[in-house]
């Protein structure tokens, strides 16, 4: 996933970043690549507390959405990637009609994917987040 990161210079002052989608992840560095490669860092760790919290990772904001904040006026954006989100599987059990379930296996398979996988981008689609 990729998310936007401002960056931000004052005069006497190291080079800021900061995340709109995670209020509190920032830091600086001393130069550009070196604001750069902190910002990915720090994206990273603050995802890693979130999922450790057991808590949601949000998802991305449009570029026009930050800059329509106007407190980002003075910024500039760029993208930071982030590593692949794998967050904790926990089993659930529930319950359908038979008919029910054989009509989610049977799609499941010409989907070539589990019925859990099936599940997920299924609710997925319905919530509005799409498949992931």
């Amino acid at each position: 996933m990729n998310y936007i990161a401002l960056i931000r210079k004052e005069a006497d002052s190291d080079f800021g970043v900061d995340f709109p989608d995670f209020p509190g992840c920032v830091t600086a560095g001393t130069s550009l690549d070196e604001a750069k490669d902190m910002a990915a860092e720090a994206l990273s760790l603050h995802i890693e507390c979130i999922l450790a919290a057991g808590l949601a990772v949000p998802g991305a904001s449009s570029l026009d959405t930050v800059m329509a904040d106007l407190h980002n006026t003075d910024a500039v954006a760029f993208m930071v990637s982030t590593p692949e989100i794998r967050e904790k599987a926990v089993r659930v059990n529930v319950t359908f009609p038979e008919s029910v379930l054989h009509k989610i296996d049977a799609m499941a398979k010409a989907k070539g994917t589990t019925r859990s996988g099936f599940l997920k981008d299924a609710a997925l689609e319905i919530i509005g987040e799409g498949a992931e």
